[in-house]
């Protein structure tokens, strides 16, 4: 996101003041206007989210950031797929479980997991669905505080969109269709008035608008004749316009469901 979209983002905040600003995209830290918008999001009253993928803190230069992070009350939601090293870089690479420690260990050192909002993120590795929410925090907090000393406040539970990099894994090992009909057999119809895509727009690096982050993956834009960027909007003019959907949407609403704060229903 360059500058001047970010100045237009920041305009849109502080006139219609949304009760959240959460700000992602992979490691938006990196981002320099990265700090215009969480201070912008904080003086606009909004409870401002980083969703942080933990190595970002070891990396050079960026050592601020926890303490940048506590001093503007700003809550963090971190992704860490596993409390075992071993499948932790299985996923995400070698290296990535050990540093992602040393990022919570700071974290807490500056009150994150005690007097700050400090959240993270599981997903299943394969082709299924995530346990139940509470059993999977109570084993976190059990091995994360007993092997290493970090604490947090909750785990959120996320099911493995068939997009992206796991779509193309699910065809190469064959899996797709089953991982399909895994969703679609257990579709939960409890979920669906909680789905994120209800109250959330996923705004993209121009300012274009989505009905959420998987959508975006998708360049599954909004459209009114047009793309449609932030400032054309205003909440009001949102109101019971159709979400559009896909079969991903089956990973949203499948078991217990998943959205931006994990399971909609235990």
């Amino acid at each position: 996101m360059n500058g001047a979209t970010a100045h237009r983002v920041a305009d849109w905040i502080v006139e219609h003041r949304p009760p959240i600003v959460d700000i992602t995209g992979g490691a938006p830290e990196l981002n320099e206007h990265f700090r215009f918008l969480v201070e912008v999001g904080c003086e606009a009253g909004a409870h401002v989210i980083d969703r942080n993928n933990l190595t970002v803190i070891e990396e050079p230069g960026l050592d601020y950031l926890p303490a940048y992070l506590a001093e503007h009350e700003v809550e963090v939601i971190a992704s860490l797929p596993c409390y075992s090293a071993e499948n932790v870089n299985k996923q995400r690479g070698n290296g990535v479980f050990e540093k992602s420690i040393s990022a919570l260990r700071k974290l807490n050192a500056v009150g994150y997991g005690t007097s700050l909002p400090l959240n993270l993120v599981y997903n299943p590795l394969g082709a299924k669905l995530p346990g139940p929410q509470q059993e999977l925090e109570a084993d976190y907090k059990d091995v994360l505080g007993r092997e290493f000393g970090i604490v947090f406040n909750h785990l959120y539970t996320i099911t493995n969109q068939p997009i992206a990099r796991f779509a193309e894994d699910l065809r190469r090992q064959g899996k797709w269709d089953e991982y399909l009909e895994l969703l679609a057999a257990s579709f939960n119809p409890e979920t669906v008035a909680g789905l994120m895509c209800r109250t959330t727009l996923s705004v993209d690096y121009e300012g274009r608008l989505y009905d959420c982050d998987f959508n975006q993956m998708l360049d599954m834009r909004i459209r009114n004749g047009r793309d449609l960027f932030l400032w054309d909007v205003t909440p009001d003019t949102l109101t019971g316009r159709a979400i559009q959907t896909g079969n991903h949407c089956l990973a949203c609403t499948a078991g217990c469901g998943g959205s931006c704060t994990g399971a909609l229903r235990q």
